[in-house]
């Protein structure tokens, strides 16, 4: 199994940020979490400050937002190549399957994320249908948090269930937790102070890889 490992510049220092990004080049995704203070309290960045940013890495844009459907396109204008809502922001299945399909008109794939209390049952209208499931791994909101080992339980219950699903987790991630999580099953690992706080970002992210 292929491990692709996605820096979240929300642990970058916003005062250089292009610097930052060039500092994770080895890695595969550039994870940004925008947030928009209703979903989550805090307010993180939008499309503006992601479109200053140059990088051979595939932009994933994780939406902790209230309203994805009305702000995908902001992304995907600027080159957005994943795309994450969360199913506790967007319930009707209907309304589901049509925001991945506006993600996918617009040349980018589809996810969803799920927060640590909600069940994999929330999503199984679904799963079958996306490519890829965010299993978080902390609260979503507020970076630097403890690692939630319980949510690899989902991991695995998704692993089983859908072999060929790209499996993401974020949150609370280092060298040991990753391990972990890949070993539940993971296959796309976020990380964001860990690798920002690093000396050696090209270490780190390597030992993300590992098992």
């Amino acid at each position: 199994m292929s491990i692709l490992i996605a820096p979240s510049i929300l642990s970058a220092d916003f005062r250089r940020l292009q610097e930052e990004v060039d500092s994770v080049a080895s890695a595969d995704w550039l994870q940004a979490d925008v947030m928009d203070g209703h979903f989550v309290p805090n307010l993180s960045f939008g499309a503006p400050v992601l479109k200053t940013l140059q990088t051979d890495l595939l932009l994933d844009v994780h939406l902790m937002v209230e309203n994805p459907a009305d702000r995908i396109a902001e992304f995907l204008a600027i080159g957005a190549k994943h795309l994450t809502f969360h199913a506790e922001a967007v319930e009707a299945t209907d309304a589901r399957r049509s925001l991945m399909e506006a993600i996918r008109k617009g040349g980018a794939t589809a996810g969803i994320a799920l927060n640590p209390a909600t069940p994999i049952e929330a999503v199984e209208d679904v799963i079958e249908e996306v490519d890829l499931v965010l299993i978080m791994t902390v609260v979503p909101g507020f970076g630097g948090q403890a690692f939630i080992e319980d949510a690899l339980e989902k991991v695995k219950a998704v692993r089983a269930r859908f072999p060929r699903l790209m499996i993401q987790v974020d949150g609370g991630i280092n060298a040991n937790t990753a391990r972990m999580s890949i070993d539940a099953g993971a296959d796309n690992i976020v990380a964001g102070s860990f690798i920002f706080q690093s000396s050696d970002r090209k270490a780190a992210i390597a030992s993300l890889r590992s098992r």
